[in-house]
């Protein structure tokens, strides 16, 4: 029976072990070697003094190395803690601190950022993937040294409440925050996904986020699950749609599960058409809104596959699903977040924290194995991000609170109307700035739109949007002042837009609204 995430690995390797378990860059390892790689990392972690419970970073661009790193680590009765190996040091710095992160897995092509980490950090014990040197004050371990490794390891007791990862959020609000997760939630998500998606051992996995955000979960331990091949896209090749989309027809890609804003970019620049693509039989997409008009238009060029939409907060893994049928031509109505999935259970409660009435506007609350154990370090938010509800007569359980404001249609669909706190209040009256958003992508020349708030400097806020026109118009901020003013009140409509010609991006794709908003403010709005 399974019941940690690595045991997936574990029983494909006994069940099918030449069966290839990941792909990058033209190299492969079986589930066999996966499975052999793994347990040696992890006999040389415990060697160095890893425990049950401790925390081990991942600081490695997507590679072979980094997927083993992740089984490795589990193994060894430890929890990942993948590193964004693109970020500033100082905030890889600070998530080595914060966790206690003594340990890490990284690799030559980071070795020029180690030495101020472990200025920053003198606390690690030792580093994995690199050849010692004069530049590192911590003892290092090459690969070639850790796959000698014996592949024999302890039963350690392990179970499934222990934790098996800590994802930080990054990008849009302030400090990061560990968000973690047990073998339990994980797998509790992978089961659902592997059955809910067909998943099969024939099928291949696009990898195309990075281990920091949480929809690489999907391809690693779901793929597992099925014994099916993951394809890791490096993030070299994910900047460029026609190199991706080379690479899904070469590949034989069947899966696919991305940001929203991935997905249009193939569409507009991976030139589908020349591309054969018939092996891709699922478009899964998550992370943000995916503008209907797009979607329609993916559907479109992509008429094979089926495609659904997917929601959830990292603090729940995916929680509602939606699959997407035909898109009407005269409608630009946002795509529902759909039901709730199975073993887990949704509830759409008002301010109070009540039950709302049916088809009312409230925050969705979520229990069930799927949700996140807590915020590493932080019990004070940890207990602010719960909701304690009687589910059954003298029987409270707890719910995550996530923020996000739905309504169920009388299908039973719930559809998102935005966050909570991105409702705001602006000369006088409350507005949801992601209506603001709907009503700009609803222009037929508007690619994409972002709406954020600004201080008025009098104790308010007033609206700003940052747009980019499609490719060959010309927008202006006038006409899209006319366009809103029959769509919203005259109060939610932004008191300034910019058109721009790109979004700055947080490192998961999704428009990083903070940064906007600093440009708007450095511009004296």
């Amino acid at each position: 029976m399974t019941y940690l995430l690595h045991q997936a690995v574990i029983r494909a390797a006994e069940t099918t072990p030449q069966q290839e378990a990941l792909r990058c860059h033209g190299q492969s390892l079986s589930y066999a070697e996966l499975a052999q790689r793994a347990a040696s990392l992890a006999r040389l972690l415990l060697a160095h003094g890893v425990q049950r419970g401790d925390r081990v970073g991942i600081y490695l661009p997507k590679s072979l190395e980094s997927h083993v790193a992740v089984y490795g680590i589990m193994m060894a009765g430890a929890a990942y803690v993948p590193l964004d190996p693109f970020t500033p040091v100082a905030r890889t710095s600070y998530v080595i601190g914060d966790c206690g992160i003594r340990w890490l897995v990284t690799g030559e092509e980071r070795r020029a950022n180690l030495p101020a980490i472990l200025a920053a950090q003198p606390g690690l014990a030792c580093l994995l993937g690199v050849a010692p040197g004069d530049d590192l004050t911590a003892p290092a371990i090459p690969w070639d040294q850790v796959w000698a490794e014996p592949a024999e390891l302890p039963d350690l007791g392990l179970t499934e409440m222990d934790l098996a990862y800590i994802l930080y959020t990054s990008g849009s609000t302030g400090d990061p925050k560990g968000i973690m997760h047990t073998h339990r939630s994980g797998l509790a998500f992978a089961q659902w996904a592997a059955a809910t998606y067909d998943l099969r051992a024939e099928d291949r996995l696009s990898n195309h986020a990075p281990l920091h955000f949480d929809l690489s979960t999907f391809d690693l331990f779901a793929g597992a699950l099925a014994g099916a091949t993951t394809v890791i896209i490096p993030e070299a090749v994910t900047k460029f749609p026609a190199s991706v989309a080379r690479l899904m027809a070469d590949e034989r890609i069947s899966v696919w599960y991305s940001v929203p804003f991935a997905l249009i970019q193939l569409l507009q620049r991976g030139n589908l058409p020349a591309r054969d693509l018939s092996a891709l039989r699922w478009v899964l997409f998550a992370g943000e809104v995916f503008p209907t008009k797009h979607l329609r238009s993916l559907m479109a060029a992509l008429p094979g596959p089926r495609y659904s939409n997917l929601y959830g907060p990292t603090e729940t893994n995916v929680c509602t699903y939606y699959h997407v049928d035909a898109l009407p031509e005269d409608s630009d109505e946002t795509i529902p977040i759909g039901i709730v999935c199975e073993n887990a259970h949704g509830l759409v409660v008002d301010a109070d924290g009540q039950p709302a009435p049916a088809g009312q506007v409230g925050e969705l609350v979520i229990r069930g194995p799927i949700v996140m154990r807590g915020y590493w370090g932080r019990p004070d938010m940890s207990e602010r991000g719960f909701l304690r509800h009687e589910v059954f007569p003298h029987y409270a359980d707890i719910f995550y609170r996530t923020g996000d404001l739905v309504q169920a249609r009388p299908d039973g669909n719930l559809v998102y109307l935005g966050r909570k706190d991105r409702q705001i209040k602006t000369r006088g009256y409350r507005v949801e700035l992601d209506e603001v958003e709907v009503a700009l992508l609803a222009h037929g020349q508007v690619e994409e739109a972002a709406v954020f708030a600004v201080p008025d400097g009098d104790g308010s806020n007033l609206i700003a949007a940052a747009v980019i026109a499609k490719e060959g118009f010309q927008l202006s901020p006038d006409l899209l002042v006319e366009h809103l003013s029959s769509r919203l009140p005259w109060y939610a409509t932004p008191a300034r837009i910019d058109i721009t010609q790109d979004f700055p991006r947080t490192s998961t794709g999704k428009i990083d609204r903070r940064a906007l908003r600093e440009r708007a403010l450095a511009s004296h709005l």
